[in-house]
């Protein structure tokens, strides 16, 4: 099992519940995702996260491989070696520019999280459901509807939500590490970087960036400002709200949220990511002023 580089809850949470699925039923299962080899410390309430393998102890040919939220072979790093090599290759996801690179494509853009599919996929193997499993499946649905904010929150969400707080989950303890708590530092590193802020009122677009100084300046680990998107798109005035985060190889991260008039799952594509239309990334070596104005 492989999720993609830089796992968010929906990745780590949908690889995750089926991990404890398979163990549970007393399969060999070896769950892994590449290097930077870290976990943002507000998915520290999921469980199975010390089952967890680094890339360099995947098998090389598995016989079979499962990705779950992961649009591209690219987005798998080094484990896009193991990938090709596996006997066969399933896809998991609901990203709509998935690019179907598996032997078994199990693609629904439909779903509101990957995590919807894991959940009909344990039904269709007859694997029930524990608390872990439970537990790892809220985190993918509550990260990936924001909190059952975004569009794609229907009943049928909310009917799995029921299903899954039913295993008696740590809800208020969940929400609070996955979207309430920060360390003081980067109370100080958001100041800054809402400060330089800029909004593009021609275009409707705000953005902002954080730079390695940035994070070094102030003490922040980097997985700490995956949540940076969701502050400066409530800016009323702007469509599309961008961030650019500065990886450790210099490369920008660049995420992308819509208000829904602007499909910027297209951007990300001309830009060689992918996503959905209302939340899409894509990562770029070039300048931060040269990728803003790609984009405006």
């Amino acid at each position: 099992l492989a999720c993609h580089v830089a796992p968010d809850g929906d990745a780590l949470g949908s690889m995750l519940a089926l991990h404890h699925a398979l163990r549970r039923a007393g399969r060999r299962s070896i769950a892994s995702f590449p290097e930077p080899f870290v976990v943002a410390d507000h998915y520290r309430g999921l469980p199975g996260l010390d089952t967890l393998v680094p890339s360099h102890s995947f098998p090389s040919e598995p016989d079979v491989m499962v990705t779950f939220d992961c649009g591209s072979l690219g987005r798998l790093g080094e484990l896009e070696t193991a990938a090709k090599g596996a006997g066969e290759l399933v896809v998991i996801d609901h990203h709509v520019s998935n690019e179907r690179y598996g032997s078994i494509n199990v693609v629904d853009p439909a779903a509101a999280a990957s995590g919807v599919v894991v959940r009909r996929l344990l039904d269709r193997m007859d694997l029930p459901l524990d608390r872990d499993s439970a537990t790892c499946l809220y985190v993918a649905l509550v990260c990936d509807t924001g909190r059952f904010q975004y569009e794609a929150t229907d009943t049928a969400v909310f009917t799995l939500a029921a299903e899954l707080a039913a295993f008696g989950l740590p809800i208020a303890d969940l929400s609070r590490q996955l979207f309430e708590e920060h360390s003081f530092a980067y109370l100080g590193l958001l100041a800054e970087v809402l400060a330089r802020t800029e909004l593009r009122t021609d275009v409707g677009l705000v953005w902002t960036s954080v730079g390695q100084a940035d994070l070094v300046r102030h003490g922040v680990a980097y997985e700490e400002v995956e949540g940076l998107i969701d502050v400066v798109r409530r800016a009323r005035e702007a469509e599309v709200a961008c961030v650019l985060k500065e990886a450790d190889d210099g490369a920008w991260r660049v995420s992308l949220r819509s208000l829904g008039a602007v499909d910027v799952c297209r951007i990300a594509t001309d830009h060689g990511g992918g996503g959905h239309r209302f939340a899409a990334g894509f990562t770029s070596d070039e300048p931060a002023d040269v990728v803003i104005a790609s984009i405006a």
